[in-house]
């Protein structure tokens, strides 16, 4: 299981539609013995993609273990002189760099953790990340052209340390893998030629070191794996589990494509074979009256793609031969050849490009790096540079080859050890009995629980979903031997069981009892509808419950039987001897309870008694006590209250005042000021404001303070009422005399400080009063003269009125004639308005004065009251203090009386108040 992390990171990658992609094919066996025990397992893999390594296309990305090595601690990254992706050419290809909710650095320790699980020490690890990391180096090696010859160099200082980071990774000279890079060896019978490549073929050179130092890498990876999961040679006996590529169709599609999609051709040819043409076969077989159901059959395909001498790949190998072939000259190869081929189609728009109709669909391939993909083969420079590497690890990747193999020239291509990998494993699948696991992609937004339904129908015609479940619904699914339907449903029929009759006929019989009709005999087996042999299984069921059910019931009820018998007599046993023993116990507990009831009488009698004469003592104590708590608490809150009435009054007698004074203040120097700067105006107009104004803030100064006095009154004869109540009732329940006496007398007292302030209050009302009269007479003799009044304006007040004198002459009172008589006319209408309203002003000022006078009335009557209340206050405390007297000598007497309770008392009254 931990070598799935290890392949995942070395052989997945993100394409378009799938996050983690698996990029190369593998085969997973395991392995039994002769005894059915796991005896080894191991690992095939299949056509790696190379050409990802140098190449990706936006959104895709290269293989993970890059990016995760990119994510490592920053000790591994400052070891190897890692960076960002973004700073590397072959993952700069692409602008997706991470994958949405997987964290790299998180990978890379799983991964670590992976390899140590399956046996790959610390040393190896390290040797193996050196690779990756050299790999990411060796594709910032960039290249120019040389000024005097058409050679390429190393184009910068950045490339360089690029150059010299790879050749310390992998252990080589700096120098040598300059040269490898770009140069060539040509050996001829003569002499050696060093050959030096253009920038282009020096870079085609660095891609595929690059290509076949990570493919070896993989290959090392998975024989390691191998070796430490352990294989059993001898084995004859296998499961095996294939997951490799699905069907791929891109907008652009290469060699990768074509070779995977051959794989899914063969793989459909074994499904239509073990599923189709076997199903018909068996109905051949037992000699069943059907109709044949066809279906599609891709030998076509495959035939067009691997047949010798005549096939895609054979033309292509072919291609690879030549030194002088281009991927022009293959396609129009193809084109000649399979011109008339109904599965092959030449695209109009293009010259290199060739459509092949597969099972799954018709896939456009663009041939331009066909030719280039397919060669495989080692450079002998680099196979020199690496072998000569000071790295162990390297040199096991690119082992020395022996003087046979350096000297065959035989042509290898991927296509043909692909072509022989996949017949080995057609072989192996062949051998064993195969079921199928068809996976589905729901959408490819890569989102939960949506599904796409176009895309999942594709999906399912082009694995031949569809076609097996058409086949199926209209063939039948089940078959059964005669022996082994008897077997399974015989129980349906138990008299047919009885009876030596033949198998067939057995059967027959038990489908027409089950009433199933439209099912087929053959020869040996039964061929069954698939809801028939569901109808049949859940009739098995019910019979196997009914007659489990009747078994159950009856053993049930025998055991339960001899259960109860059993009891039954113990219990008349245990009952008898419980009956006496009980008895005996009731005389005693009778005897005892007559006892202990006289006992309890006498005892609760007395205890009662005592009880009640210690609770009624202390609940007078009580009483007295919380009822005098009680009187103090309510003194004190009455007395705070009375407090606060008092200051708030004062307080608010005391801001209203000040404000009227202010406003008074304020309206007096605001009238001044604008009687100066409306000089422009008529003179009475002007006389009338001021007075409308003066007397409407009068008014509502008197009105606020009638209204306060009244409030004032009303406020505190409700409060002594309420006081001298609450003292009549604090007299009767507690008795405390003195107490209420001394609140009465401060209460006394406080009246009597109020009096004078009413007084002084109402003879301020009245200087106040005789000023505004004052005030308003002054007014009236010092209207005519409005010039004098300017003066004592501030001197830019005065200019500013006298500017106004010299443009509107009309506001003397001497002035000349106006010769717009309308005007006149209107100016004398309003002046009259202006006195009617100065005329009802006056009337409204007499009906005040007179409303003031009765409130003055008023007021001299409730001073009267109070006097007389106070008189009454006096007698009443006079009272209080006989009273008072009369229950002190009562209470003395009553504590000579019985001391000692009353000291019991008082501790328990302390207790409780605190």
């Amino acid at each position: 299981m931990q070598s799935n992390p290890v392949l995942e990171a070395f052989g997945n990658a993100k394409t378009a539609i799938n996050n983690n992609s698996s990029r190369f094919g593998k085969f997973v066996e395991i392995q039994f013995d002769k005894k059915g025990r796991i005896s080894g397992a191991a690992i095939r893999t299949y056509l790696l993609e190379r050409s990802r390594v140098c190449q990706i296309s936006d959104p895709e990305r290269n293989y993970h273990c890059f990016y995760l090595l990119c994510a490592a601690p920053p000790e591994e990254i400052e070891k190897y002189k890692l960076g960002n992706p973004k700073s590397f050419h072959y993952l700069n290809q692409s602008n997706c760099y991470e994958l949405v909710g997987v964290s790299d650095a998180q990978e890379y320790v799983a991964t670590r953790r992976a390899m140590d699980v399956v046996g790959i020490n610390e040393k190896e690890q390290d040797a193996i990340f050196r690779v990756v990391a050299a790999i990411l180096h060796l594709g910032n090696i960039n290249f120019e052209k040389d000024e005097d010859i058409d050679s390429a160099l190393v184009k910068d200082e950045q490339s360089l340390f690029h150059l010299h980071m790879t050749a310390e990774l992998l252990m080589c000279d700096p120098l040598s893998l300059e040269d490898a890079l770009c140069k060539r060896v040509m050996v001829t019978p003569e002499e050696i030629i060093k050959k030096s490549l253009d920038p282009h073929a020096a870079a085609v050179s660095r891609d595929g070191l690059a290509k076949t130092i990570y493919s070896r890498l993989f290959d090392w990876l998975v024989d390691k794996i191998n070796v430490s999961i352990g294989q059993d040679p001898s084995s004859k006996c296998l499961i095996g589990i294939l997951d490799i590529y699905g069907f791929e169709s891109f907008k652009a599609n290469s060699f990768e494509q074509f070779c995977i999609n051959f794989t899914n051709e063969k793989l459909q040819q074994h499904f239509n074979q073990h599923v189709f043409k076997m199903e018909q076969e068996e109905y051949a077989k037992e000699e069943i009256n059907w109709n044949y159901v066809e279906f599609v059959d891709n030998q076509d395909v495959l035939d067009l793609i691997e047949k010798k001498p005549g096939g895609i790949i054979a033309l292509l190998d072919e291609a690879c031969m030549f030194p002088k072939s281009t991927h022009e000259t293959f396609a129009q190869k193809l084109y000649q050849k399979f011109q008339d081929h109904k599965r092959f189609i030449k695209p109009k728009l293009t010259r290199s490009d060739f459509t092949i109709a597969h099972y799954a669909g018709e896939v456009q391939y663009q041939s331009d790096q066909f030719l280039d993909k397919n060669k495989y083969y080692v450079v002998a420079e680099h196979q020199d540079l690496l072998s000569a590497s000071k790295c162990s690890f390297i040199v096991g990747l690119f082992p020395p080859l022996s003087e046979e193999s350096a000297k065959s020239s035989k042509f290898s291509s991927i296509c043909s050890r692909f072509k022989i990998q996949l017949q080995q494993l057609m072989d192996i699948l062949n051998s064993t009995e195969p079921h199928y696991i068809r996976c589905v992609k729901p959408n490819n937004l890569l989102k939960p629980a949506t599904f796409d339904n176009i895309n999942v129908i594709q999906q399912l015609r082009s694995g031949g979903v569809l076609e097996v479940i058409r086949i199926k619904c209209a063939g039948y699914p089940a078959h059964r031997t005669f022996s082994e339907f008897l077997i399974r449903f015989g129980i349906l029929a138990p008299e047919i069981l009885k009876g030596k009759y033949e198998e067939k006929v057995a059967c027959k019989w038990i489908l027409e009892k089950m009433e199933l009709k439209g099912y087929l005999m053959g020869k040996t087996k039964l061929f069954l509808r698939a809801e028939q042999m569901a109808e049949l299984d859940a009739k098995k069921a019910r019979l196997l419950r009914n007659s489990a059910r009747v078994i159950q019931r009856q053993i049930r009820t025998y055991t339960t039987r001899k259960d109860y018998i059993i009891l039954r007599k113990s219990s008349i046993h245990i009952q008898s001897h419980w009956r006496g023993k009980l008895a005996r116990e009731l005389y005693k507990y009778k005897r005892k309870e007559v006892a202990a009831v006289k006992i309890q009488k006498n005892l609760r009698r007395q205890l009662a008694r005592r009880a009640y004469t210690g609770i009624r003592i202390s609940a007078l104590v009580v009483q007295t006590g919380f009822r005098a708590m009680a009187a103090r608490k309510d003194f004190r809150f009455r007395e705070q209250t009375k407090a606060a009435t008092i200051i708030q009054a004062c307080w608010r007698c005391q801001r209203v005042v000040s404000y009227y004074k202010k406003l008074k203040k304020a309206s007096v120097i605001s009238q001044s000021r604008w009687r100066g700067r409306m000089v422009k105006n008529s003179e009475a107009a002007t006389i009338i404001q001021a007075y409308w104004r003066r007397y409407r803030a009068v008014s509502y100064y008197k009105k606020l303070k009638k209204a306060s006095a009244i409030s004032q009154c009303t406020w505190r004869r409700r409060t002594a009422g309420k006081d001298h109540s609450n003292v009549k009732m604090a007299i009767r329940e507690t008795g405390s005399d003195e107490e209420e006496n001394h609140k009465l007398e401060k209460q006394v007292e406080e009246l009597r400080c109020f009096l004078p302030s009413e007084k002084h209050l109402k003879m301020d009302l009245e200087e106040e009063k005789a000023q505004e009269i004052d005030m308003s007479r002054f007014s009236l003799q010092t209207s005519p003269n409005k010039v004098d009044k300017t003066n004592a304006l501030p001197l830019e007040e005065h200019y500013a009125v006298l500017r106004t004198i010299e443009v509107h002459p009309a506001v003397i009172e001497i002035s000349t004639p106006i010769s717009d008589t309308e005007k006149v006319e209107n100016l004398n209408a309003e002046v009259k308005k202006l006195k009617a309203l100065l005329l009802s002003e006056k009337q409204r000022a007499d009906n005040f004065e007179r409303t003031h006078a009765e409130v003055c009335k008023l007021s001299e009557k409730r001073r009267k009251k109070l006097e007389e209340t106070e008189r009454r206050v006096y007698q009443l405390q006079a009272s209080l203090n006989n009273v008072f007297q009369d229950v002190i000598f009562n209470v003395r007497s009553i504590c000579r009386a019985e001391n000692d309770l009353i000291c019991f008392i008082e501790l328990k009254f302390n207790i409780c108040t605190h």
